[in-house]
C-alpha cells in the first residue's frame, strides 16, 4: 500500500522562511520611513496654526512679531503634541520654529526642527519652509 504524503518537506518550509524574510526585508525600512513621516506633520500642522497669528500681527503693525505673545499665541512650551516639543515665534522675521522631541519619535526625526519663515510680497505674506531632518521625511508641501 502507498502512504500518502502528509504536511510539508523541510525543503519547502525553508523557501516559505526565507521568502517572508525577504518581504520583511523590504517592508520594516518602508514602514519605518513612513511612521517618521507621520510623526514629523504633526510638527507641520501645530507650526502651520501660527501662520495666521504671525501674518495678523504684520498687517496690522508692517513689522514681524518677535515671539509668540506678541504674535497672540499661547506660550511656546504650551503649544505641544506628541511629537512635538515646543512651537514658537523667534527673531525679528516673524519665523515660526517647531521643535521635536528628542526622546519617543522616530530616529530620523529626533530632535530635528521645522521652520516656517515669512515674506512680504507686495503686501501678502508667503510662507517658505525649511528642516534639519532629511527631505525623506519633511512633508511635501515644504520641499
Amino acid at each position: 500500500m502507498k502512504q500518502i504524503q502528509q504536511g510539508f518537506t523541510l525543503i519547502e518550509l525553508m523557501i516559505v522562511v526565507a521568502i517572508i524574510g525577504i518581504l520583511a526585508a523590504i517592508a520594516l525600512p518602508a514602514y519605518q520611513d513612513y511612521t517618521a513621516r507621520a510623526q514629523f506633520s504633526e510638527a507641520m500642522v501645530l507650526a502651520s496654526g501660527g501662520k495666521v497669528a504671525v501674518t495678523e500681527y504684520y498687517a496690522n503693525n508692517g513689522t514681524w512679531p518677535t515671539n509668540n505673545s506678541m504674535a497672540g499665541m499661547d506660550a511656546s512650551s504650551d503649544i505641544k503634541g506628541k511629537y512635538v516639543e515646543s512651537v514658537k515665534v523667534e527673531s525679528t522675521s516673524g519665523k515660526i520654529t517647531a521643535q521635536l522631541k528628542s526622546s519617543g519619535v522616530a530616529k530620523g526625526i529626533s530632535a530635528a526642527t521645522l521652520t516656517l519663515i515669512p515674506t512680504d510680497q507686495d503686501g501678502s505674506v508667503e510662507w517658505s519652509c525649511t528642516s534639519s531632518a532629511s527631505a525623506k521625511y519633511v512633508p511635501s508641501a515644504c520641499r
